[in-house]
């Protein structure tokens, strides 16, 4: 689980005289939204619209594995995840950091939003170790160790649209490849001390479905209950489990709400008027955006 650097309670006032967090809304948009221009650019304008504070969080679609091929480097995946050897780490850092990363700042630049774009080594974001597995080699893979909130605080507080591609770094001068989802989790927890974070996952997908193939199925709410059900069920295919269990592990750690649904519906995904809100417990409290 990572750390947090630096964190401090940031208030507002409210009407009532005492205070109570501001809201930051940690969004990670899918590879395949990323690989179809047009949900992107409805995306990206949607995003843009989203009032306050927020941070994006990309991965790199197909365009990575299209540019290994045309290398010829040779791509190995291991329950959806990436072997990433040497040569591997060099392509996801051109691509992912390189040209996605910039050409999303911009698409929001030209739309009006002052974006920073970043990866996980510009100014210590996100600091990592290499994987340690029993049996995989993952390669130059990491797992988050810290945030700097503080960094972060300081870009938010400047009225910049944080994005984030999914290289992070060891403080000892390697590179490493992360998964975009739990970068988008381990931000929003390590967060959630500073804001009320809304985390979403943001998709092609409508939301989490009883039938993978019909966005007309989708579950309005998972609790931790309902969640084993539908796993002893085989009702949730393999993909979204992930997601799902990143989800549930940042509302344990803080975060206010995890929604996940369709990335072009990113308004109604955070008033839930669409998608599928995770909850933490059967009989939530509420509240408000």
């Amino acid at each position: 689980m990572a750390k947090s650097n630096n964190l401090e309670e940031v208030t507002n006032s409210s009407p009532t005289g005492g205070s109570r967090k501001g809201a930051l809304y940690v969004i990670k948009i899918g590879g395949n939204i990323i690989d179809d221009d047009v949900k992107l650019q409805m995306f990206l304008s949607s995003f843009v619209a989203v009032e306050g504070k927020k941070i994006l969080i990309h991965g790199g679609g197909k365009l990575a594995t299209k540019l290994a091929a045309q290398l010829g480097v040779e791509q190995q995946m291991i329950d959806g995840r990436r072997i990433t050897d040497a040569e591997t780490l060099k392509i996801v850092t051109m691509v992912y950091a390189g040209y996605i990363n910039k050409n999303i700042v911009a698409q929001l630049q030209s739309r009006g939003s002052n974006a920073l774009g970043l990866c996980g080594a510009d100014g210590n974001v996100i600091q990592s170790h290499k994987r340690k597995h029993a049996t995989i080699d993952y390669g130059f893979v990491g797992d988050v160790d810290a945030v700097n909130t503080s960094l972060l605080r300081s870009l938010l507080d400047q009225n910049a649209d944080v994005v984030l591609a999914p290289i992070t770094h060891n403080k000892e001068g390697q590179l490493l490849n992360t998964n975009a989802d739990t970068i988008a989790q381990e931000i929003a927890q390590a967060m959630s001390a500073l804001y009320e974070v809304h985390l979403i996952y943001s998709f092609e997908k409508a939301g989490v479905l009883m039938d993978a193939n019909d966005d007309n199925t989708v579950i309005a709410s998972i609790t931790p209950s309902s969640y084993t059900e539908l796993k002893q069920q085989n009702v949730i295919f393999a993909g979204m489990i992930p997601k799902l269990e990143n989800a549930f592990a940042a509302l344990n750690k803080g975060v206010h709400r995890v929604i996940i649904g369709k990335a072009e519906e990113l308004q109604e995904l955070i008033q839930q008027q669409s998608g599928t809100s995770i909850i933490a417990s059967p009989n939530p409290s509420g509240g408000g955006a």
